[in-house]
């Protein structure tokens, strides 16, 4: 009798355990990590530091159903104490028909094809370092909101975003005010490798609300649109990557002020694993801009970037940029950038 109470605990935990390992298996979430460490020479000081340490994880919870969370780790700017936990992403997506879907949470905003391409692994990233409209935040970097996603649709390989969200004000819980803002993107494929993309957003922002990433307080409602166009084309050889964007802000004292930011990236690739590269960075403002920091700027990225296979990048890259406030400055960066 014993023995068949222990066979028959035995078969019950064998099938729960069966149960329970076909259900994580059928899951299929898969957890990486990205990092970066970096050693700048910028006006005779040799500095080593680390970036931003990502946790990404994917999740497949049906055929239907899947799940993106990405989550960095970084020191609070110039710090050498302080950091912080920022949750970069969180997505909920559904597929509900064919290359068709609805997406929930926190996203990357697809108003240009670096912020909808390149996040926080710096392995993947052609260049060091991002574009520095974004460092002048020209472009709301996320959005928490519903977004309807098509991709890969047609001859053209047609793909579209539509995306109702928090606004730039806003935080991650909760709106500020009862405006929302709204992205729309297209992109079609006419070729292999090149991709073409539209993207429109439209946001207001409420009197007295604070724009978390330059800390501007608006002083009455202003209306933010932003316009972008974009290139890409990254071959087996070459790689070039333009983009371009209008913005205007809009308000009943102020006026309106437009600016122009663009950029232009190009590598070529040398046996395979060496790749020779450079940038150009332009921000012109109108003299009357009120909303931006109002500091036209001029910048060339060169480098060499070496990829010991798709997940380890080491990179060597030299910026010499010209500003109105600060006038020259030129830095040397060398950077190893590894997805484990």
């Amino acid at each position: 009798m014993v023995n068949i109470c222990k066979n028959v605990v035995f078969l019950v935990s064998l099938v729960v355990w069966l149960s329970f390992n076909n259900q994580i298996n059928a899951q299929n979430t898969k957890i990486r990590g990205f990092i970066e460490v970096n050693s700048t020479l910028q006006e005779d000081e040799l500095s080593f530091g680390f970036g931003e340490q990502d946790l990404f994880i994917t999740s497949e919870i049906n055929d239907n159903i899947s799940f993106l969370g990405e989550t960095v780790f970084k020191y609070e700017g110039d710090s050498i104490n302080e950091f912080n936990v920022s949750i970069e992403r969180i997505v909920i997506k559904y597929n509900y028909k064919g290359n068709h879907s609805v997406l929930f949470g926190k996203h990357h905003t697809p108003i240009n094809y670096w912020n909808d391409t390149y996040h926080h692994g710096r392995v993947f990233f052609p260049t060091i370092d991002r574009p520095i409209l974004f460092k002048a935040h020209i472009i709301p970097i996320h959005t928490t909101g519903i977004a309807l996603q098509g991709q890969n649709l047609g001859k053209l390989k047609f793909g579209y975003n539509l995306m109702v969200g928090n606004g730039l004000a806003s935080g991650d819980i909760k709106d500020n005010d009862k405006y929302k803002s709204i992205t729309a993107a297209l992109q079609i494929k006419p070729l292999d490798k090149l991709q073409l993309g539209l993207a429109y957003y439209n946001d207001v922002i409420s009197e007295g609300s604070e724009v978390h990433a330059n800390h501007f307080v608006a002083e009455e409602n202003i209306t933010q649109q932003l316009l972008t166009g974009t290139v890409a084309y990254f071959g087996s050889k070459y790689e070039v990557l333009a983009e371009g964007t209008f913005a205007t802000s809009k308000a009943d004292a102020l006026g309106r002020s437009n600016a122009f930011i663009s950029y232009l990236y190009a590598g070529v690739k040398i046996k395979e694993k060496w790749v020779p590269y450079f940038r150009i960075d332009n921000l012109n403002y109108q003299d009357d801009e009120f909303y931006f920091n109002n500091d036209n700027t001029t910048s060339f990225v060169t480098g060499l970037r070496y990829e010991i296979n798709y997940l380890a990048v080491v990179k060597l890259e030299y910026q010499h940029t010209d500003t109105d406030i600060l006038g020259h400055m030129n830095k040397l960066t060398a950077q190893i950038a590894i997805g484990f």
